[in-house]
């Protein structure tokens, strides 16, 4: 649910005119407009109207947004902008209407435009993939803000506009909260902003009427199919952020088919970027920025990134695993592609300790192992591809057992849950199925097709003589608890789907469930039992 409160909103708007709006955007009107009238804001959620605003009224699947219109101008909604139909709807309100054949397709740049524009004031940088977006965005900023901007930060965790933090509800905002918390941080100072850009956020056009500077592609694999259908339908919603409508550069991993697939149908200028042992298909082609020399240190890596040209910098990431390599190379190259200096750049990342930005619930260590306890590391990963690689970044750097506790969303791509379970048992020695939010569907259901993959990969693992254990427990903070009470001092423990959220849906039910909170009640447990020994 949206509200007032949930919304980073600008404190000084200036009222656009009605008159100068429908002319902008060539609206029809139910009537004269009123020459004084002005609307200073938009929205399209009639919970979140606030004084003085336009109210937008979508058509939907169960009801037209005009419905609510009523509501909206009881909360203080200046003008309705809405279809045909909706305008039937909101003729007896006593405000004025304007009709759009699709108001949709004008929702942002509408919003855009009340607000000033305000993308113009700001240096923009738009992060899309499947996996990676969130960790990207926090270097981008950790970069960003060594170079000395004032730096927002929208995504998945958090929203941040100068002072003003909010955590997300969505990805990428709806178009007319985009577009308010945009005209916020220009209000505030902030002089850059990176943004994760969701393919949802694309296909439903809640970042119309942004064109970012810098585009960045981290990688594509299976997920959202429920929503996107098939892949080639949710890599071209991921492609239209590189095209000039959305975009004005682009830099690309291309360390697979998908990456060099997006490089070659990008119609902005576009910079790749390769890592070692890229599985791409062209035999492992130049790229205009490669990565090499990479040495771990701790849990993080640093590695060398050199242009094709000669130039050539030495940083790091304070993240395991070559996957983020990957996701580091991408925010620096983002920046240069920018216009930043390289030698800025490079003196930045010396300032500030390479990409060492702390991400929420992506490789997080809960538990840093030692003193009797298992490593205990909780991640986001919660489709196959990021499983397999979490699991491969963490496997040098484990000493004993490396154990797992996941689950598979219900009402969400069905297709991958088996793959998922292979994922786990492949890369694993311990496989704990649990529940991640099951929504509406039934969670044994859900963990039975998870468990369908795993055992049939584990019974192979059996036959190539490697043992595997995999159990089934439920509720989710049960797994998390046990897993860690059960591994062994040099172990480590990967809690992984959830990453930073906090409240688990099942069955229409938001329950309390932070993965960081039940390791940590599991290692508290480990204690307490060790004294009690």
């Amino acid at each position: 649910m949206t509200s007032p409160s949930d919304r980073i909103r600008p404190a000084r708007g200036v009222p656009r005119r009605l008159t100068d709006l429908a002319e902008a955007f060539d609206l029809r009107t139910t009537g004269a407009l009123p020459t004084d009238a002005t609307v200073g804001a938009v929205a399209s959620d009639n919970r979140a109207v606030a004084s003085g605003d336009l109210f937008v009224a979508l058509p939907g699947t169960r009801a037209h947004g005009a419905d609510f219109a009523a509501d909206a101008v009881s909360r203080g909604a200046r003008a309705v902008l809405t279809d045909d139909a909706g305008a039937a709807r909101a003729a007896r309100l006593g405000v004025p209407v304007l009709v759009a054949p699709d108001p949709r397709l004008v929702l942002g740049p509408v919003a855009a435009w009340v607000h000033g524009e305000p993308a113009g004031a700001l240096r923009t940088f738009g992060v899309t993939g499947t996996n990676g977006k969130t960790t990207t965005t926090y270097q981008l900023d950790h970069l960003l803000r060594a170079l000395g901007h004032t730096a927002g930060l929208v995504g998945t965790v958090e929203t941040r506009a100068g002072d003003r933090v909010l955590a997300s509800r969505l990805t990428t905002p709806e178009a007319p909260d985009l577009q308010a918390l945009l005209a916020a941080m220009v209000e505030d100072g902030v002089s850059a902003l990176t943004m994760e850009v969701s393919s949802h956020a694309i296909a439903m056009h809640r970042v119309d009427g942004v064109v970012y500077d810098v585009a960045g592609f981290t990688n594509l694999s299976q997920d959202h199919l429920d929503f996107h259908g098939d892949l080639p339908t949710y890599f071209a919603a991921k492609a239209e952020l590189f095209t000039p409508a959305r975009s004005r550069r682009g830099v690309v991993v291309v360390d697979d088919a998908w990456g060099e697939r997006m490089a070659a149908t990008a119609s902005v200028p576009v910079e790749t970027v390769r890592t070692p042992g890229a599985a791409g298909t062209d035999g492992g082609a130049t790229a205009d920025w490669t990565v090499s020399d990479v040495a771990t240190h701790g849990t993080g890596s640093a590695f060398t990134l050199t242009h094709r040209d000669g130039r050539s910098l030495r940083t790091s990431t304070s993240l395991p695993g070559g996957f983020n390599v990957a996701n580091a190379a991408l925010a620096v190259v983002m920046v240069l592609a920018a216009g930043v200096p390289f030698d800025e750049v490079t003196a930045a990342l010396a300032a500030g300790d390479g990409l060492s930005a702390r991400v929420p619930g992506r490789m997080e260590v809960v538990g840093p192992g030692g003193d009797g306890d298992p490593r205990v590391v909780v991640d986001f990963a919660h489709n196959t591809e990021a499983l397999e690689l979490a699991l491969a970044a963490l496997r040098p750097t484990t000493q004993g057992r490396l154990a797992v506790v996941f689950g598979a969303t219900g009402d969400r791509d069905p297709g991958k849950r088996p793959a998922m379970g292979a994922a786990a048992v492949a890369g694993a020695d311990v496989v704990w199925v649990t529940d991640d939010d099951p929504h509406d569907e039934d969670p044994g259901k859900v963990r039975a097709e998870v468990l369908a993959g795993a055992e049939a990969a584990r019974a192979a693992a059996q036959d190539a003589g490697r043992t595997v254990v995999v159990r089934e427990v439920a509720p989710r903070g049960d797994a998390v608890r046990r897993a860690v009470l059960d591994a062994a001092a040099d172990d480590t423990v990967l809690v992984a789907g959830r990453g930073h959220e906090t409240v688990q849906e099942v069955a229409g039910v938001d329950l309390e469930l932070d993965d960081r909170h039940e390791a940590r009640a599991g290692l508290r447990a480990r204690a307490e039992r060790t004294a009690t020994a």
